[in-house]
């Protein structure tokens, strides 16, 4: 090959790896996931209306959202337009962020006829951390209760204090923004409860606690450990 041929190849080679490749890159596409008890199962805490339109509504929502924003990042990013991709960043974070929490308090929840207090491992760090169960529920509801507008109340494990924390987040923010591990959410949305509760959150947040299912949580708390 003359020199000629062999710079027209590596230039050739040279644009190939700088253009964007969107063949390449396969889209994540999230799904409502199912819940593992019916609409109904959760009264009297929480009714089958707002578990129906929690669920099918508002969940499925942000799945649905955060495919679109996904399709139209990848189609910004394989035309280099950087500008495009920053602003599409907020309704993922938002969306994403809507899925991931709501995935996680569906978890959280069981029925009451299957309700069982924390034990074991769990137990002993919710004692050392809070003084009891009774306690912790005081503090957590406290700390849910000055979410203003909408958020959610947690609670997380800290892998650099290697504690459990009582902590909120704005909006749709999973946990993870504050680098911790989420073990337990309570949705303080109205859309969460206000259809029973009306404006009355603390009802709301006292009576969560009858259907918190901690067998997730202790399974979530071993992981993060």
């Amino acid at each position: 090959m003359t020199l000629a041929g062999r710079c027209s190849k590596l230039a050739g080679n040279l644009v190939s790896a700088l253009r964007p490749v969107q063949a390449c890159r396969s889209l994540t596409t999230q799904s409502l996931p199912d819940l593992p008890y019916d609409y109904s199962a959760l009264e009297p805490v929480i009714s089958a209306e707002i578990m129906k339109l929690h669920h099918s509504k508002h969940h499925n929502t942000y799945i649905t959202t955060l495919n679109q924003s996904y399709e139209k990042y990848a189609d910004a990013e394989a035309k280099g337009d950087v500008a495009k991709m920053i602003e599409l960043q907020q309704a993922i974070r938002f969306n994403g962020g809507g899925h991931v929490n709501h995935s996680i308090f569906w978890q959280n929840l069981t029925p009451p006829k299957d309700f069982e207090p924390p034990s074991g491992e769990l137990k002993s760090a919710i004692e050392q951390n809070f003084g009891s169960v009774e306690d912790l529920s005081k503090k957590f509801n406290a700390k849910a209760a000055t979410v203003q507008g909408s958020g959610w109340g947690w609670l997380g494990y800290s892998p650099e204090l290697k504690r459990l924390v009582i902590t909120t987040t704005a909006n749709q923010d999973p946990l993870s923004t504050q680098g911790l591990v989420p073990l337990l959410g309570v949705d303080m949305w109205e859309h969460a409860y206000y259809l029973q509760y009306n404006n009355v959150k603390a009802d709301y947040l006292k009576e969560i606690w009858k259907v918190i299912n901690w067998k997730d949580v202790a399974s979530r708390y071993s992981k993060a450990q």
